[in-house]
């Protein structure tokens, strides 16, 4: 399962750069969110897409490299912690999305539903594993 959540990782590095692409990209047109509730230049444009002036795809990028190392080096506590902790913060920005700027980004919603499979495949290593290779 560890090369599974590592994979995944992968494509959330992927799906990170894409929206950090989109974030460096040309600025969102006012006059595309009045015909569609998709925008992932202006969600990535917007207040909520820095923390500290750090671009959260770059916070992306990180976290899903972190997830990889730990999963590839048995890490498995650890694993299912750092993903909790990710799946936690991918929630916070759905919701950011869904009732504040009320615009949808497909790069966010892709890493929600990456986060959620990692956090499943890393929940089943720690019951199958018994949690005997837990390595703090």
């Amino acid at each position: 399962m560890r090369h599974a959540i590592a994979i995944l990782a992968v494509i959330g590095i992927v799906v990170s750069c894409l929206a950090l692409a989109a974030h460096y990209g040309p600025r969102a047109n006012p006059l595309d969110l009045l015909s569609s509730n998709w925008n992932s230049a202006y969600v990535n444009q917007s207040p909520f897409s820095e923390v500290y002036g750090v671009p959260v795809a770059v916070l992306g990028i990180l976290g899903y490299g972190v997830l990889a190392l730990l999963a590839l080096r048995r890490r498995v506590v650890l694993t299912v912690y750092a993903a909790g902790i990710g799946l936690a913060y991918a929630l916070y920005l759905t919701d950011v999305e869904g009732h504040i700027l009320r615009v949808w980004c497909v790069y966010s919603v892709s890493s929600l539903v990456v986060m959620i499979l990692i956090v499943f495949l890393a929940f089943a290593a720690f019951i199958y594993d018994g949690g005997s290779n837990t390595g703090q």
